[in-house]
This record gives structure tokens, C-alpha cells and sequence, in this order.
């Protein structure tokens, strides 16, 4: 059901903004005909009744008895609300208490202002293909249903549905659509066009369930008409790759066990090392040696295919975007056109679930303060239509993700007037801080420059939110604005929150790990590179000044004795937000099992939890996000208020 609804959606969004095209119809009609086929087998009448409106509506658009409004788009979107109300009943193990007597009178008040028109006889319609479809073998199907079967409506529906599989449906005789009496369905004529034999077609039907016969007749040339060429829709069905649906909880077990074997198999390596240290010229090391890298690598091929399993198209979350914009825009009274790009990344279904909302939060604020009104974006030597452009990329171990619009921008001024007089921070720390810093300021609790309190993106008080939720996902969120260009905010999430490449780290005699997606770069310093700014130490790098910090210190562990020799520093975080982390020794890095400690000694500062490192003892991971917040706050450099 939420497949049909999706593409509903996506079909209607295309219709209103690109104008009507029989694919796109077609598509609707489909759409809409499968959700009443299978609710009525179901027995959800309320949605098959529905259902079956929109359908009488459209196949009035397909007959040209009924021309595309505006009045009817909205009209199909408002059904399509109605349907997935219903469906959240469902799910919810409700009773559908959705009302749809006023929507389904409005869709009868629709359907009575077409005109008639007259049936057509299937044996001599034209039939009219694209120029692909020409290409094609066109056949006619004459399908005869077993006398046994009870019910043949439906029958006839899953048969039609079977058949997309493997051909495009042109026509269908009776029109499924507007019959209700199972007695005219002995048989159904249907014209298609595919590239399968008549053979391979009559052997493939021959095994749908309660079909007793098929006819296959190749069609005549003088049946046929031509019309400009459309999307490739039946290639893009031979394109789809077969699937099936897994509990997701199975495959939370499964990643938990490849877990333990990656655990394992750095046990292993550990192992097989040191006895090739003491045995090297062992033969039994040697076969060892051999059946160690053969696990190593089914290990590793194995928990590549369970995170592949794991991951799905960023899709999925995108689809939602262009209705909430069309939505959005209509209710703040301005046009904005919705670009999405990088759709097909994959990342794992976990991440997509917890990123939706503070994606939804970021579009929302775009639309209702970045975006400015037409008239004042005309004024300015816009055009009078926004741009909100939404994108996805794979950048090494991470998925990093974009909004951007072409509005206002930020005022800093303004953001630093605003945290003054909600005393977020003082006339003197304002003068302090850097642009960037200032920009930051916008995640603080409850700020907000909004001057009346908005339906669409409410009192200003969700960035923070948004910006701690990323951070539980251990992620990061930077902000790039130019004022009267447009803002773009840019988040960095691991590709997934089971297994992570980590640094390896030395502190005094235990081990802690850094994420590889939070870590910029690694470089070595001396003293000279080490100032003093504001009574804090920083290291001058590449023109950037950035707080140097000892994690001995965040953890009760004594510091190094340093003689004044090059050491490395780890440098973390992105942008104005970033640390230089001084460690005892880089060990390497290292594929790493993520284990949550809150079941067992409850919520640790600096700490995202724990793994099991070769040698059987226990690394801690830490918290980088919470690491850099943390710190700022002890430095003062974006004081909080007490809340």
C-alpha cells in the first residue's frame, strides 16, 4: 500500500508541475486501480471506495471526457490525505475512523459535469503506441477464467497486475475498472506490447491461478497509430531487480552476529601473529597463516553484504520533500521550485529513519524565513520563483547531505543583537566571537531572530534539537551563508551505526578510539607550533587558529612527560567547531564493533560506547560531538544560559 501511495504522490506532484501526459495518467490509474483491487480483497471498503473514485476520475482524464485542473489536482491530493489517514489507522490497529462522505460527494460532483460519451468496441478502437511500443511485438490476449473460480473480478485484477511483469497493458476488455458484476468475466481481451514470444507469453499466463485458456493473436498494422514517444516505462520494469521483505529486526540480529565475528576475527589476527613471531618456519603456521586470511576475507565479505542489505536509496526519504514543499509553498503563498539530487545513495535504514525529522525542520525553516516573498525577491533582482535544492553524496566513510536555498541568507548583525538581548551572551563575548561562531549561535536552546511565531516552522526553538539529534547519530552540521544569496547548511552521518572505522589511540596504558568520520586530519606539532590566545592554548594551523586539548585531562589520566619532541595531534570536527586532541601514540586504524554501555554502567561523558578489541580488552569509543561541546563550554567561547 505505501508503494502505491508513493507513487500517487510523486505521479500528482509530476501532473501539476510538468502538465498532463497519458505515462503519467496511466501511472495514476494503475496506481490507483491496484489500492482499490487489493483493499476490496482485504476488506477495507472505506479506502476501496475511495480508491475507486479517483479512479472513475481519471479514466474519465484517459477518455478525454474530463480535462486537468487545478480544482482536480487538489482534489486527488486531498483523496490521497484521506487514504493515508486510513492507512495510519491500519497500522495502528485501529478501526478506520476517517470520514470520507464530504470528499467522496466532492469527487460525484466532479464526475457529473463530464459529458458521455460512447463505449467503444474493443475488437476495432485504434489502438495508439508510442514509437518505442512500435518497436515491440503488439499481441492480443484473449484470457478465459476457470467456471470455478468465485470471485473473477478480482482474479482478472491480479492477472493484469501479473502481466505488467512481463508487458505493458495498452487496453483491457471489459474495463475492469467500471464492471462490479462478476458475470461478465469469463474472459478478458487485453492488448499489450513486450519483447517476449507469443509462446513465452501464453506459457507464462497458462500459469496464473484460474486460467483455463489463452489465445494469442499477433495485432495487425491497421489497428496500430503512432503518438510521440514517452518514458520507458516497461524498461524500466525489466530493470528492476526482484526483492523480497525482510523482518528488520533480523537483520539487526544478523549485523549483531557479524558484530561478534569482526570481534573475533581481530582476536584471530592478533593470535596469528604472535605465533608467527615464535614459529615462522612452522608448516602448520604456515597452513594457518592461509586459512586465517581465507576467514579474514569471508569475514569481511559477509559483513559488506549484510551492511548492503542494510542500506536503501536516500529515496525513500526524499520522496517526502516535494509534497511537504508543494504544501509549504502554498500556505506561505510562495513558489518554490524543488531540486533533489544524489536520490540513489544508500545508507543504512536506521539513519534514514532518525534524519528525516531535522531535515524536515531545515526545508521548513528555508521555506519560511530563508526564502523570501515574491514581490521583495523581484525587488531584490530575483526571480520571483525560490530555489531549495536537497542533496546526497558518498564522501569516503560518510553520506553527506545538503540543503540549500537561494534566499535571504543569515544576518549576523542580527543574530548577534538577538543573543545579547536573550542574554545567550554578553556585548563583550559578541565582540569576541567570529562570524562563524555567531552563526552557531542559531543552535542554541530557544533562539530565534523570528519576530511573530510561525505555523510552519514554530517558535524557534528546533534548531537546537536538530543539531543534538545529528549528534546522537554522530554526525555534524555546518552552515555556509552569504547574506541576500541564500544559506546552505551541510550534514556529515556515518554510513552506518553498527561497525565504524576507528583511530586507535594511546593514553597512558589504555586504548580509546576516535571515529574516522569525525577526524580532518592528523598532523605532528612542536612547541613553537603551540601560542596562547585568551589564556587558552590553540596551534596555529594553515592560518586557523584551534583550541588544543589533552584528553588525559577529560578522563583522570596523568599527561605525558613531553620533552619537546614532535608529537601528533588528532585534529576533530569541521569548520569553526573543531579540536586539536593530543594523544600518547597513534596505534593505526582499525574496523570497529560499536557496543552501547547504558545497560550496563549507564551514560558515560565523552563516550558513545564501547568495542572489544583484538587482544580481548575493552576500548573505549568516544563521543566527539559531545567532546567539542563540552569543551566550548568550559572555555566560555559560546557561554549557556541556565536553563
Amino acid at each position: 500500500m505505501e508503494e502505491q501511495l508513493q507513487l500517487i504522490e510523486g505521479e500528482l506532484l509530476r501532473l501539476e508541475k510538468e502538465g498532463e501526459s497519458e505515462r503519467g495518467i496511466q501511472s495514476l490509474f494503475r496506481a490507483a486501480h491496484t489500492l482499490k483491487g487489493s483493499s476490496s480483497v482485504m476488506g477495507f471498503h472505506g479506502i476501496m471506495n475511495l480508491t475507486h473514485e479517483m479512479e472513475n476520475i481519471l479514466e474519465k482524464v484517459r477518455s478525454r471526457q474530463l480535462n486537468i485542473t487545478s480544482e482536480m489536482i487538489g482534489l486527488l491530493f486531498n483523496g490521497l490525505d484521506h487514504l493515508q489517514m486510513m492507512k495510519a489507522d491500519l497500522i495502528h490497529d485501529k478501526e478506520i475512523s476517517v470520514n470520507i462522505d464530504v470528499i467522496m460527494n466532492q469527487f460525484h460532483e466532479m464526475l457529473n459535469h463530464s459529458a458521455a460519451v460512447e463505449n467503444k468496441v474493443f475488437s476495432t478502437a485504434p489502438i495508439v503506441l508510442t514509437e518505442r511500443q512500435q518497436v515491440e511485438k503488439r499481441l492480443e490476449l484473449n484470457i478465459f477464467i476457470s467456471p470455478a473460480c468465485e470471485m473473477k473480478l478480482v482474479r482478472c485484477m491480479v492477472i493484469l497486475n501479473q502481466l505488467q511483469e512481463c508487458a505493458e497493458v495498452i487496453q483491457c476488455q471489459p474495463p475492469l475498472e467500471e464492471q462490479q458484476d462478476d458475470s461478465l468475466f469469463e474472459n478478458i481481451k487485453i492488448v499489450c506490447v513486450t519483447n517476449w514470444s507469443e509462446s513465452e507469453i501464453k506459457d507464462h499466463v497458462l500459469s496464473y491461478m484460474d486460467v483455463e485458456k489463452v489465445e494469442v493473436y499477433e495485432i495487425a498494422d491497421s489497428r496500430v497509430g503512432t503518438k510521440a514517444n514517452e518514458s520507458p516505462t516497461l524498461q524500466n520494469k525489466r530493470n528492476t531487480q526482484s526483492t523480497i521483505r525482510v523482518n528488520i529486526e533480523h537483520l539487526e540480529q544478523l549485523m549483531n552476529l557479524v558484530g561478534e565475528l569482526v570481534i573475533d576475527q581481530t582476536r584471530i589476527n592478533n593470535v596469528k601473529s604472535e605465533l608467527l613471531r615464535k614459529y615462522q618456519s612452522d608448516k602448520d603456521i604456515e597452513e594457518l597463516e592461509s586459512v586465517s586470511d581465507h576467514v579474514n576475507k569471508v569475514v569481511s565479505d559477509l559483513r559488506n553484504n549484510i551492511m548492503k542489505v542494510r542500506m536503501i536509496a536516500i529515496e525513500h526519504l526524499f520522496n517526502r520533500f516535494p509534497r511537504l514543499v508543494r504544501d509549504l509553498g502554498q500556505s506561505l503563498h510562495k513558489e518554490v521550485e524543488l531540486e533533489l539530487s544524489g536520490t540513489e545513495t544508500e545508507m543504512d535504514r536506521s539513519l534514514i529513519e532518525e534524519i528525516g525529522d531535522p531535515l524536515i525542520h531545515l526545508i521548513r525553516n528555508a521555506m519560511d524565513h530563508g526564502i523570501e516573498e515574491p514581490s521583495l525577491r523581484v525587488r531584490n533582482g530575483k526571480s520571483s520563483k525560490g530555489h531549495l535544492r536537497i542533496t546526497a553524496a558518498h564522501e569516503d566513510n560518510q553520506v553527506i547531505i545538503k540543503v540549500e536555498d537561494d534566499g535571504a541568507g543569515i544576518d549576523i548583525n542580527k543574530i548577534r543583537q538577538t543573543a545579547i538581548h536573550k542574554g545567550i551572551i554578553t556585548l563583550e563575548e559578541s565582540v569576541r566571537l567570529t562570524d562563524q561562531e555567531t552563526i552557531y549561535l542559531i543552535f542554541h536552546a530557544g533562539f530565534s531572530t523570528a519576530r511573530e511565531v510561525s505555523e510552519v516552522s514554530g517558535r524557534g526553538v528546533g534548531m537546537d534539537i536538530v543539531k543534538s539529534h545529528i549528534e546522537k547519530l554522530n554526525g555534524l552540521i555546518d552552515i555556509e551563508t552569504k547574506l541576500g544569496e541564500g544559506t546552505r547548511f551541510i550534514i556529515k552521518l556515518p554510513l552506518t551505526l553498527a561497525i565504524i572505522s576507528g583511530l586507535l589511540v594511546k593514553l597512558h596504558n589504555q586504548t580509546y578510539i576516535i571515529p574516522m568520520s569525525n577526524i580532518s586530519e592528523i598532523v605532528k606539532i612542536t612547541r613553537k607550533d603551540i601560542h596562547t590566545v585568551r589564556g587558552k592554548l590553540v596551534v596555529f594551523l594553515r592560518n586557523q587558529v584551534i583550541p588544543l586539548e589533552w584528553i588525559h585531562d577529560h578522563f583522570n589520566i596523568s599527561r605525558f612527560e613531553w620533552d619537546g619532541s614532535p608529537i601528533s595531534i588528532v585534529i576533530v570536527g569541521s569548520a569553526e567547531r573543531r579540536l586539536a586532541l593530543v594523544v600518547d601514540e597513534l596505534i593505526g586504524i582499525q574496523e570497529v564493533v560499536i557496543k552501547s554501555l547504558g545497560a550496563y554502567v549507564g551514560t558515560i561523558n565523552n563516550v558513545a560506547g564501547a568495542t572489544i578489541l583484538g587482544d580481548g580488552k575493552v576500548a573505549l569509543i568516544l563521543d566527539i560531538s559531545s567532546f567539542i561541546r563540552n569543551v566550548q563550554m568550559l572555555n566560555g567561547s559560546k557561554p549557556a544560559r541556565a536553563e
